[in-house]
């Protein structure tokens, strides 16, 4: 780890001033769980860090339509513990709960979660071209080991995964993302539009501007019907998942679906929601025959690049199994 100098911000203006005035070396830090990391292999190599974690942006509060807005620096721990979490957004609190570990779920942060980076092992090594990492130099994962890797999305640039559970749960709760910009001005971003596709340009992960920070995440009152997160991975716990689906359903009489909202991880460079899925299956009988046609469509440009074929057939199972739960405790 190269040497850095440090400080610790007391509030987010400051905060941000201070990034501005450690330049393009300059990094905010929270939790550290992803940072360190890629610090310790020299991928990131920070001149300052400001450390944002004991700001005052921990709290989640009501809002007046029946929403919750999450303070970024609110732990992922304490956000899928929040009994008004888990009674009205279970997908969310189900997504935080399969992620990491306990002890880092304790020290991961809500905003920190969003900006967390590929696992990629092309990326992390630092003897791989990686075209994220070093821009211009190619990508070892085509043509590589790339069983985890994407199947929509991706580009002859970059065929990365984003890691995150918790914004797959957000996409399909259709959240928003509270920023904070250099000039003193807040704005703010649909979780759809926050994280990027890799096109040529796979190093432009979100639309964060230089200095800008991430103060909160705001959830829309909880839409109608079921909802379940389903992550399939290698083995039971602290794994990153192969195929990840957030499903939210309602029926009527428990036999037409009313509302549909769907959304994949572990498949793009952002979480993947399936519009083309939902509408396959809104107006439409709850059965399993309805749940593989709405696969068959939300998988239709699916495209594995070799060892990851097989994750096409496993997002269509996991999605239908999803809906099938979903159906059955409605």
């Amino acid at each position: 780890m190269r040497p850095f100098t440090y400080e610790r911000a007391t509030d987010a203006r400051g905060a941000i001033a201070a990034v501005v005035r450690g330049g393009p070396g300059a990094r905010f830090i929270s939790g550290g769980t992803n940072l360190l990391d890629l610090m310790k292999l020299e991928i990131e190599r920070p001149t300052h860090l400001v450390d944002i974690s004991r700001l005052p942006l921990s709290a989640i509060e009501e809002l007046p339509d029946g929403g919750l807005r999450i303070g970024a620096q609110a732990a992922n721990s304490d956000t899928a513990a929040d009994l008004r979490v888990r009674r009205r957004y279970p997908v969310l609190s189900e997504a935080l709960l399969s992620g990491a570990s306990g002890q880092l779920r304790n020290k991961a942060s809500m905003g920190g979660n969003l900006l967390q980076r590929t696992r990629c092992p092309y990326f992390y090594d630092v003897a791989s071209v990686c075209n994220k990492r070093e821009p211009g130099t190619g990508c070892s994962a085509i043509g590589g080991i790339n069983r985890i890797h994407a199947i929509l999305g991706a580009s002859e640039h970059c065929i990365a995964t984003h890691p995150s559970d918790m914004a797959v749960a957000l996409a399909v709760l259709d959240a928003r993302i509270e920023l904070l910009g250099n000039d003193g001005a807040a704005r703010s971003v649909s979780v759809h539009d926050f994280h990027c596709l890799p096109g040529a340009t796979p190093q432009v992960e979100s639309v964060l501007r230089p200095g800008e920070m991430i103060t909160a995440i705001v959830l829309p009152p909880p839409p109608a019907g079921r909802q379940r997160y389903r992550k399939v991975r290698d083995r039971a716990s602290y794994e990153f998942a192969l195929v990840s689906v957030a499903a939210i359903m309602a029926t009527e009489r428990g036999v037409i679906i009313t509302t549909a909202r769907v959304a994949f991880g572990g498949v793009a460079h952002k979480p993947w929601r399936s519009r083309d899925a939902e509408q396959a299956l809104i107006g439409r009988p709850a059965t399993m025959a309805t749940y593989r046609e709405a696969a068959a469509h939300a998988l239709r440009d699916a495209k594995g690049c070799g060892h990851n074929n097989f994750k096409i057939e496993l997002a269509k199972r996991t999605l239908c199994r999803t809906l099938a739960q979903v159906a059955q405790e409605a």
